[in-house]
C-alpha cells in the first residue's frame, strides 16, 4: 500500500501539472490583461549577462518572459538588477536571491540560448513548484503532530493541494516559498526541535514581511513551556532559561525584517542632504516597508473598511462562505486539542 507521505507527493505534482497545463491553455487562448512583461527595459548598471547580444531560441525565450507578470515582474527585476527603485523595496529578497543563484550556476548553460531573463523566469518556476511540492509534505506531517490523524491530515493536504489560490503558488510568487518556510519551520518546533525551527521561521521573514508573525510560535510555545516550569516543577531558574531561549528565537525571526529596512535604509537616506531625501528617512522610525505600502500599493492600516475597497469582497465572498464553514467544523471536532 501507497504511503501517506507519498501520496501527498504525487497530489502535489499532479496538482501544478494541472496548474500549469492550464495557464498554458488560457494564455494560448486569450491574451494577458497585464502586458508589464514587454516593459523591461535593460538595468540601469547595464549588466552583460541582462543584454546578450543574441539568443539562440528567440521564440522560446519570448514565451517564458511574457509569462512573467503583475509581481513577478518585480521578482524578475530584482534578482536581474537589484534594488534600482524605491517602490521595489515591497519585495523581500530571498526568492530574488534564489533566482540568480539558480540562473548563475546550475541553469547558466541555457543563458546563450534563451538569454537571462528567461533563466531568470525558469528557475522562478522550478524553485517555486518544487517549494509547493515539499510544502505540501511538511503541511501533512505538522498536520498529523497537531490532529494525531493521518486520513483527515491527508483530506486537508488534497485539499491545500487544490487550493483556490493555486495560480499564485506556480507563478514567481513568494506564496510557495514562504509557506514551505512556515510549515516546516512549525512542524520542526511542535516536533520539539526548537532550534532547527529557528531557521526556516527566520528565512520566511527573508521572504514576505508577515513572515515576522511566525515569532508568535516561538513566544506560544515559551509561555507554555514557562507557565510549567514554574507553577508545576516550581524551577523558577529553569524558567528564566526557557524565557530567554525563547526570546532570542524571537529576535532570530525578526532579525531579517530589520535588516533588509535597514539595508533600505541605508542605499536611500544614508549619505543624502535632507532636501533630497524622501519624507520616511526624517521619520522619527524610518520604516520603509510602512511607507511603501502606503504610498505605492495603498496598504494603509484598515482600508478594506473605505468604501472604495468594499467592491472587493464580491469577488471571494464564496470562498470566504465555505472556509467559515470548514473552521467551524473544524473547531467543533478538534477544538479540545
Amino acid at each position: 500500500m501507497m504511503k501517506t507521505g507519498t501520496m501527498v507527493v504525487r497530489y502535489a505534482v499532479w496538482s501544478r501539472i494541472l496548474v500549469l497545463g492550464l495557464i498554458i491553455l488560457w494564455r494560448s487562448l486569450f491574451s494577458p490583461y497585464d502586458t508589464s512583461a514587454s516593459l523591461n527595459p535593460a538595468c540601469l548598471n547595464h549588466s552583460a549577462l541582462s543584454t546578450p547580444p543574441s539568443v539562440v531560441f528567440p521564440t522560446v525565450a519570448a514565451a517564458i518572459q511574457g509569462s512573467v507578470v503583475w509581481d513577478s515582474v518585480y521578482m524578475i527585476r530584482i534578482a536581474e538588477c537589484g534594488y534600482e527603485y524605491e517602490q521595489t523595496y515591497a519585495f523581500f529578497p530571498f526568492l530574488p536571491v534564489l533566482l540568480s543563484l539558480l540562473s548563475q550556476s546550475v541553469l547558466r548553460p541555457l543563458i546563450p540560448l534563451i538569454g537571462y531573463r528567461a533563466v531568470l523566469a525558469l528557475s522562478g518556476y522550478l524553485i517555486n513548484n518544487l517549494a509547493f511540492v515539499l510544502a505540501a509534505l511538511f503541511f501533512y506531517r505538522l498536520s498529523v503532530v497537531i490532529l494525531k490523524d493521518r486520513d483527515v491530515s491527508l483530506r486537508a493536504s488534497i485539499l491545500f493541494c487544490f487550493n483556490p489560490a493555486s495560480i499564485f503558488y506556480s507563478s514567481i510568487y513568494t506564496e510557495s516559498l514562504y509557506a514551505l518556510l512556515s510549515f516546516g519551520g512549525i512542524y520542526y518546533l511542535m516536533s520539539g526541535a526548537n532550534n532547527v525551527s529557528v531557521i526556516p521561521l527566520a528565512l520566511s521573514g527573508f521572504t514576505r514581511s508577515n513572515g515576522v508573525l511566525n515569532a508568535g510560535y516561538f513566544g506560544f510555545k515559551t509561555l507554555h513551556q514557562s507557565y510549567h516550569t514554574i507553577y508545576e516543577k516550581k524551577r523558577f531558574r529553569l524558567a528564566l532559561q526557557v524565557i530567554l531561549a525563547g526570546a532570542f528565537r524571537c529576535i532570530c525571526v525578526f532579525i531579517p525584517f530589520l535588516a533588509f529596512q535597514a539595508y533600505g535604509y541605508y542605499n536611500l537616506c544614508h549619505g543624502r542632504k535632507p532636501d533630497d531625501t524622501r519624507p520616511w528617512c526624517r521619520a522619527r522610525v524610518p520604516l520603509l516597508y510602512n511607507f511603501i505600502q502606503s504610498h505605492y500599493w495603498y496598504g494603509y492600516c484598515l482600508q478594506f473598511l473605505f468604501i472604495n475597497f468594499l467592491y472587493n469582497f464580491k469577488d471571494h465572498a464564496g470562498y470566504d462562505f465555505v472556509s467559515s464553514f470548514v473552521r467551524v467544523y473544524s473547531f467543533r471536532q478538534y477544538g479540545d486539542l
